[in-house]
């Protein structure tokens, strides 16, 4: 299967892929929008995978690896809930449960300017956006949306966390099932935290 690319967007769902495998060909999927999630990566024209895992797939255009690992990597735009761990000056750091503790600006929220940075306790549990990540550096969060809105981001107060694997929070970020339901009716913010907490 290594460096074939698939006749069909559906030749290879549901199938066990390896890092390599060109599990899509975006030459043959013409006026279609997708959306990749975790475990591919974007070359040209052939979406390939970066994980072993099974090929899965989610209407209407949402591709991705299904497998699970022990620590979440961090991608752009991901959704994720974070404790704060410390501030110092203007900056937060948050445990996302990565490799490395992520820097949350005071300024990247809506509305933020040096007089009113938004105080936050250690202990305090956000709903977040990754904005940046670059090998060996810290990733960047934010608390708006990329048209600089705040959206449902920003301090939780109520409600439950619990960690769960990384292969559970994928299947709750890209379908729509019984626990997603469960987890309550605004699936957008519900619905979202790829690294291991719901």
């Amino acid at each position: 299967m290594n460096a074939q690319v698939a006749v069909s967007p559906t030749s290879l769902i549901d199938q066990i892929v390896v890092p390599g495998d060109v599990v899509l060909d975006l030459s043959n999927m013409t006026n279609q929008t997708i959306k990749l999630g975790s475990g591919l990566r974007q070359d040209s024209d052939a979406i390939s995978a970066m994980r072993a895992g099974k090929f899965s797939y989610s209407k209407p255009n949402k591709y991705w690896v299904e497998s699970s690992h022990k620590r979440y990597i961090p991608r752009t735009e991901d959704h994720v809930l974070g404790i704060v761990v410390d501030y110092k000056a203007d900056n937060f750091w948050v445990d996302i449960k990565g490799p490395q503790l992520a820097l949350l600006p005071g300024l990247a929220f809506e509305g933020a300017t040096r007089r009113s940075i938004p105080k936050f306790e250690v202990g305090s549990l956000l709903y977040l956006r990754v904005v940046k990540t670059n090998i060996g550096m810290n990733p960047e969060l934010s608390g708006t949306d990329a048209s600089g809105k705040l959206q449902y981001y920003g301090p939780l107060k109520d409600g439950f966390m619990f960690e769960t694997s990384t292969g559970s929070s994928d299947v709750i970020e890209l379908t729509t099932c019984q626990s997603s339901e469960a987890l309550g009716k605004n699936s957008s913010l519900n619905s979202n935290w790829l690294n291991d907490k719901v």
